[in-house]
């Protein structure tokens, strides 16, 4: 049975998966940790939390000897959106983060998840069917930051015997927590506006197509990928993965036939614009499938309504 540290544990990803985890393995087996303080409770109550800047190597240290950690998911990092305005900080946590992570893991024989991004292709990739192979050109820094991650956890593997596995996770949609700044923000924010609102103003243009996922796929593709069988890995660092791909106009759409009256507006932003249309249109994850397994439960239909039907309650009592 693991026991796991979680960085950047208050974020998008990190507050479901820590408690994904906790549901698998026991909350005294996952520490959350995060550079912001949890809200009273929201932690504590059900399983330990601690503050790690990991662009420190000593905190990082710290917490791994004081828990016994013997696994980390590394998921700590400024996103997209956020890192082309302050390309300098995006730099010291995506990078420093990644690379003190390994080096504790390296001195104390950690296992290392790391999450990657169809934000690691680039406009010279192929646009459909992007392969696991390709070329990787990125023109955002975040998207620097995870090709770069992805051949430093390579090279930990290789060169020191680190047990490093990573996904490249699509835009991800989920009910829970409310985006942090990435580019697909849009394919959340348009359920929240749908509800209250029953109107949207995308900033992506609205034949923009790019892979997506289901929140609870995501979480299930990062743990099904930590518990498969190493001997059966070809690649490690980074997964494709996908789960559908669609435009905003389709989303739209969808969204359309359950909340009646419900229109989108286009207010293109330019700088949005630039990423997205950088990014794949459509991943090939068959290697992911291939080799340990992967298989999503929601398309779009799915999610739409499912996502509907929780905002809807979650609202309702806020």
């Amino acid at each position: 049975m693991p026991k796991i540290l979680v960085t950047g544990a208050l974020g998008q990803i990190g507050t479901e998966l820590v408690a994904a985890l906790r549901e698998r393995y026991g909350a005294d087996r996952v520490v959350a940790s995060d550079i912001r303080m949890p809200t009273r409770g929201r932690h504590e109550a059900v399983g330990p939390f601690d503050f790690v800047d990991c662009t420190s190597l000593h905190q990082v240290r710290e917490a791994v000897n004081r828990h016994r950690v013997d696994t980390i998911y590394h998921l700590a990092a400024l996103l997209s959106a956020v890192g082309e305005e302050k390309p300098q900080v995006a730099w010291d946590v995506n990078m420093g983060g990644i690379y003190r992570v390994l080096e504790v893991a390296r001195q104390s024989g950690c296992a290392v998840f790391f999450p990657s991004s169809i934000a690691a292709f680039g406009p010279s990739t192929p646009a459909e069917m992007t392969p696991q192979e390709t070329i990787q050109r990125p023109t955002t820094i975040y998207g620097v930051t995870k090709v770069s991650g992805e051949l430093l956890c390579d090279y930990y593997h290789r060169r020191f015997a680190v047990d490093t596995r990573g996904v490249r996770f699509p835009g991800l949609i989920s009910h829970v927590a409310l985006p942090g700044g990435g580019t697909t923000d849009y394919a959340v924010e348009i359920f929240y506006e749908a509800i209250r609102n029953r109107r949207y103003r995308c900033p992506l243009g609205p034949d923009t197509r790019l892979d997506m996922m289901y929140m609870p796929d995501a979480l299930r593709a990062t743990i099904e990928l930590m518990e498969a069988d190493a001997a059966q890995l070809v690649h490690r660092n980074s997964f494709n993965i996908t789960a559908m791909s669609f435009t905003p106009e389709e989303l739209a759409a969808q969204i359309a036939r359950h909340v009646d009256g419900f229109k989108m507006e286009y207010e293109i932003e330019p700088e949005l614009q630039k990423i997205a249309d950088s990014w794949p249109d459509r991943i090939d994850d068959g290697e992911a499938r291939s080799q340990w397994g992967w298989n999503p439960e929601y398309d779009l239909e799915r999610m739409t309504v499912d996502m509907l039907e929780r905002l809807e309650a979650k609202l309702s009592r806020s």
